[in-house]
């Protein structure tokens, strides 16, 4: 009999046999539309937010959705206070519990404004209220502003959520640097509030090596985020910092050390044509390691940000599919 490995992954999905043509067809139109506009470094990010708010930029502008309801969360600052966003579920009645959700945009773009589809979606399909965190955004804001407005936000949350929204906080979650935030979250809240435990965290193609792990540094094709992009995203966020101090914990969850954490449940979600797929296979395994669930779901052919493409795009269908199972499941 074969010697049996203790970690097994389903390469086929790996392989480019197991791309669809729909998807290999999609990615090749991404790829044009990448070259039509300006960079956001090229015009700045002031005036790219405005473009792709005005629709001027390759891609489609936010959908906004009128149910959604702004309010603010007090900050560590005196006198400052996150914007946030609210989305509640179709369903009339009692909330099931809430969902923290951490836009993505190379902590540079987006806002907590920008995401109300998957939001709404989310809110009908288990019941639960989400909640968008507008943290402060470089290079206006560099680090640490963001992680320390996520931290008070979910700090905030887990105090006052059930008297203010009549639910608690039980995950938390994101798209790319969304799903960064949402796992340096997740460790502060270890610390600074050790009583309370997420049911699940919901990690879309996070980055958790801001030195860059191999396929970020290797990866050629400019499907939506690539290494050049990521480059000036990482400086932006971190600026006159070295691969090394961009090591440090506080900064990239991978280099946490995990022992002796108790650590909750974890969806990781990435496409194979993404650049940040390392990332999710390897902090996925140290999650693993640590002794916490970590739900791993590849998607072949997919790029970064499928999950917030239309019905019509398989993989985003999928997607969604993964993800409405897993919160219905951890909310019990």
């Amino acid at each position: 009999m074969p010697l049996q490995s203790d970690l097994n992954i389903d390469a086929a999905k790996f392989q480019p046999g197991a791309v669809s043509e729909q998807v290999t067809k999609l990615n090749e139109q991404l790829l044009e539309t990448g070259k039509k506009g300006p960079n956001w470094w090229e015009v700045g990010a002031p005036k790219y937010r405005e473009m792709r708010w005005n629709g001027e930029t390759p891609f489609p502008k936010p959908t906004v959705i009128e149910s959604g309801k702004a309010f603010s969360i007090p900050s560590r600052d005196k006198g400052r206070e996150i914007p946030c966003r609210l989305m509640m579920p179709e369903e009339r009645g009692p909330i099931r519990g809430i969902y923290m959700h951490i836009h993505g945009g190379g902590w540079v773009l987006m806002d907590e404004n920008t995401s109300d589809p998957i939001l709404k979606w989310s809110a009908d399909s288990a019941n639960i209220a989400c909640i968008s965190v507008g943290y402060r955004l470089a290079p206006e804001h560099p680090f640490p502003a963001a992680p320390e407005d996520c931290y008070d936000a979910a700090e905030w949350l887990v105090d006052n959520a059930n008297e203010e929204f009549g639910g608690e906080l039980m995950f938390t979650g994101g798209e790319s640097a969304g799903g960064h935030l949402a796992a340096l979250t997740c460790f502060h809240l270890r610390e600074s509030r050790p009583n309370f435990h997420f049911r699940g965290l919901i990690l879309h193609f996070g980055a958790y090596d801001i030195s860059q792990l191999p396929r970020a540094r290797n990866f050629i094709k400019p499907l939506i985020l690539s290494p050049e992009i990521m480059e000036h995203f990482n400086n932006a966020f971190l600026p006159h910092t070295t691969p090394e101090q961009r090591r440090n914990p506080s900064i990239s969850p991978f280099f946490k050390d995990l022992d002796g954490m108790t650590l909750p449940s974890a969806l990781f979600t990435c496409g194979t044509e993404d650049c940040l797929l390392d990332d999710t296979m390897f902090m996925a395994t140290k999650w693993q390691m640590s002794g916490a669930e970590a739900v791993v779901k590849i998607f072949p052919g997919a790029p970064h940000g499928y999950i917030a493409f239309p019905d019509s795009v398989e993989s985003a269908k999928e997607g969604r599919k993964v993800m409405r199972d897993y919160l219905i499941e951890k909310v019990g």
